[in-house]
């Protein structure tokens, strides 16, 4: 997996190329579409949103505890001294999006969803009794008129 460089705050770190790395998720469906050959083929995973209003700490505890809104940065509720400990500390910066962004934005971008899966932690956390919080789309690139 390749990796980039990102400033946040003044703080360097590297990143992966996963889709909750990026802040805005609608730029990716549009650079995926400009790249792509008509009736190219995009395979995308994302995580639902549902899985970010919980308290993560709490929830690998066993407990649903509803803290976060959507859209959602694992930065927002962090004091600067607690930002400045998880970034020293090369924690992951994990952005939640609306479905709403994630599956529209790829429609809106001349894409047609023509599979969806979606998969749990397997029966570890809590929420899998209840949802599976990671959805997978198969896409193809529409010739745009």
């Amino acid at each position: 997996m390749h990796g980039f460089r990102i400033l946040w705050n003044n703080h360097k770190f590297t990143r992966s190329n996963r889709l909750t790395d990026v802040e805005d998720v609608r730029p990716v469906w549009r650079e995926a579409a400009r790249v792509l050959k008509n009736n190219g083929i995009m395979i995308s995973g994302f995580t639902n949103p549902l899985l970010f209003i919980f308290d993560d700490e709490e929830d690998r505890k066993g407990h649903l505890v509803v803290k976060n809104p959507i859209p959602f940065c694992s930065l927002n509720h962090l004091t600067e001294k607690e930002m400045e400990e998880y970034i020293q500390a090369n924690h992951t910066i994990e952005f939640g999006y609306t479905l709403e962004d994630q599956i529209q934005g790829q429609i809106d971008a001349g894409f047609a969803i023509t599979g969806f899966y979606e998969d749990d932690f397997g029966g570890s956390r809590p929420l899998d009794n209840y949802i599976k919080c990671f959805i997978v789309t198969r896409s193809i690139k529409m010739k745009m008129i």
